[in-house]
């Protein structure tokens, strides 16, 4: 699942040369992506355990505002600056679906549906604003605000979607395999089916989330909960040195910027 399988097709003579905000879709990218919705999974339990759940969130918060800062502020996509962002985010969207199930008793029946509308307002605004949801287009303000608003509703309604699974028979291995399933289903739909481009990387994008939140959590958790019981600390603290690693490559590589945009 590239960027010529999930972002939309540029169209010739439509071509801009502005500086997209984001990265190139490789393979890369979705391997990042995976780790860092395993990782702010893990990091935001790990947190609440030891901060307790309403320092964690205010922390998470304040530190949710100054990566995004940062990233708004940087003239054009930087690898370490947007990959912060990303997990910063992937964080603080775990915490926002925790705290409506364990601070308010919400049911991840009622939250999932929540967040997945939360994201289609986000989209149908982004959309009647812009004309577009190509993530080849993120190079004004505007439609890096709403790529940023459509990304944090994407890991909120994961985590749900994720813990909603794993906590009606399925456990954490069986949701990790149910979505390892279900990620193949936008690219095939999209190659041999009638998907668009951009509606296929969007679904991709959101099935990452509870897919590596599945994985980290399996790996975590106890073995009376079907894990394998490695502890909230180590699995986070090994999962960011693998988001270190594949950042750096790219920081270095380059391989991950693209050269045009459309306008």
């Amino acid at each position: 699942m590239t960027t010529d399988h999930l972002t939309h097709h540029r169209p010739p003579g439509h071509m801009g040369h502005a500086a997209s905000k984001v990265p190139e879709v490789t393979v890369y990218f979705w391997i990042i992506k995976v780790l860092t919705t395993g990782m702010g999974e893990t990091a935001s339990d790990f947190l609440a355990h030891v901060l307790g759940p309403i320092p964690a969130v205010g922390l998470g918060g304040i530190v949710l505002v100054s990566a995004l800062a940062v990233q708004f502020t940087a003239r054009k996509y930087v690898a370490w600056i947007y990959w912060t962002a990303i997990v910063v985010v992937s964080v603080f969207g775990t915490m926002a679906a925790d705290v409506l199930h364990v601070g308010l008793g919400v049911p991840y029946m009622v939250s999932t549906p929540f967040f997945m509308a939360a994201l289609a307002a986000v989209f149908v605004l982004w959309y009647r604003s812009e004309r577009t949801l190509s993530i080849h287009s993120i190079h004004t303000r505007r439609r890096e605000t709403f790529y940023w608003a459509a990304v944090l509703a994407t890991f909120a309604l994961g985590t749900a979607a994720g813990d909603l699974t794993a906590t009606i028979g399925l456990g954490y291995l069986g949701s990790a395999a149910l979505y390892a399933a279900a990620i193949a289903v936008p690219a095939v739909a999209h190659r041999w089916g009638s998907l668009n481009a951009v509606a296929a990387f969007w679904a991709a994008y959101v099935i990452t989330r509870p897919l590596g939140a599945s994985v980290a959590d399996w790996m975590a958790v106890s073995h009376s909960r079907g894990g394998l019981d490695l502890g909230l600390g180590p699995v986070t603290l090994s999962w960011t040195v693998a988001i270190l690693g594949f950042v750096g490559y790219l920081a270095v590589s380059r391989k991950d910027i693209q050269h045009d945009v459309m306008p």
